[in-house]
């Protein structure tokens, strides 16, 4: 879960759905009519370009203010197309996307709060090339594997309701990280679908103004924190089980690319970094460490998917990801005794310099990993 969103959004998709890859389109790298620079400050969003041929389309983002930023592509409803968080001030990220013919916003978000600074763009024309069928099975395996996550969620949520309705303080907390395994692996496009997610993940500091807070966290702090189960938490935990049952009716029906993949592992990396490696996260259970695992093994799953089209066109990527991915797991490992268990050991005892080790090995990860949408779609000509 984010810390926080743009508040006026309704998140009912993960990227366009032209995934266009293939020998009649070039990577957006190699075509300056697709790249986007954008220049972020405290009080401004400029952008390069107004207009540029549909298809893959690059964001070169520079931060030049004082705060943390976000850049966002949203369609004219204000779904997703695709963002990048947490651009520090003075660093550059890039993030390839994915784009039909039509109006769009670039949204640029100092201090990651508030609707953003936005500025109107329009995709035209581009062309239209026959996808990568290795592709095409990537993002059905993937599609198949958020279900799966999605379905399996659902009895272990239940267990979770039921010892929370039941009054067993205990059974509640003992039920509580494993309930959230599969959410944690897809995340992205459980965020995605923009009414759930607020509903059953956010945190405290992440409520808009006027939001009830329910959901896993809600629950957690009274476990942890007030100890006792009251009337309204039951009420909740029957809540939670609704909206988990909505999320896993519509994970089929989501929009998903293999660039959205790429770029979804690389979110899930900035939430561990924003969220579980600081502890903000699960600051009452301090379950940390299951989520941590859960967000690396779901980013982890699209890379694998995507893998033999990446190592095809960048090798030297993939053998890197190979490297850092292995690292963080073998890291991770340290922290339980069972390598085939969730049972990880509570993230307030993990020391300063502890969690220092940690965030190094994520940002090792997560630098290589925001390259892999690019290495996706780069084609060669014919």
């Amino acid at each position: 879960m984010r810390a926080a969103r743009l508040s006026a959004l309704t998140f009912t998709a993960v990227a366009a759905l032209t995934a266009v890859t293939g020998c009649t389109e070039k990577g957006s790298s190699g075509d300056s009519d697709r790249v986007i620079d954008v220049t972020a400050t405290d009080s401004k969003c400029e952008v390069s370009k107004k207009a540029f041929p549909a298809g893959h389309v690059e964001l070169a983002i520079e931060n030049k203010g004082s705060k943390v930023t976000e850049v966002y592509v949203l369609f004219p409803d204000d779904r997703i197309v695709t963002e990048r968080e947490n651009i520090g001030p003075g660093t550059k990220q890039k993030v390839t996307a994915e784009v039909k013919a039509g109006d769009y916003t670039i949204a640029c978000k100092p201090g990651m709060k508030g609707d953003g600074i936005r500025q109107e763009v329009k995709a035209t024309g581009g062309s239209v090339a026959q996808r990568d069928p290795r592709l095409d099975s990537a993002v059905a395996a993937y599609r198949k594997y958020a279900q799966e996550q999605a379905d399996a969620t659902l009895p272990l949520a239940k267990t979770f309701a039921a010892a929370v309705k039941a009054g067993d303080l205990e059974a509640a907390k003992k039920a509580y990280a494993p309930s959230r395994i599969g959410w944690e692996r897809t995340e992205p496009v459980a965020e995605s679908f923009g009414d759930i997610d607020p509903k059953v993940d956010v945190r405290a500091d992440g409520l808009e103004g006027g939001q009830k807070w329910t959901g896993w966290h809600r629950l957690e702090k009274s476990l942890w924190q007030d100890k006792k189960i009251t009337a309204e938490d039951k009420t909740l935990a029957d809540q939670l089980i609704t909206d988990l049952t909505d999320w896993q009716n519509r994970v089929g029906k989501a929009d998903i690319t293999p660039t959205s993949m790429a770029n979804g592992a690389k979110e899930l990396l900035d939430e561990v970094a924003t969220g579980k490696v600081t502890g903000e996260e699960e600051r009452y259970s301090h379950t940390d460490l299951v989520d941590f695992k859960a967000n690396v093994e779901g980013a982890e799953k699209s890379y694998e998917l995507l893998k033999p089209v990446a190592k095809e066109n960048d090798a030297a990527l993939v053998t890197e990801l190979d490297k850092q991915f292995a690292a963080l797991n073998t890291l991770l490992d340290t922290y339980r005794a069972d390598k085939t268990s969730y049972d990880f050991a509570s993230y307030d005892k993990v020391g300063d310099g502890d969690r220092k080790q940690l965030s190094d090995g994520v940002n090792a990860l997560a630098e290589p990993l925001s390259k892999l949408a690019a290495a996706v779609v780069v084609t060669k000509s014919s």
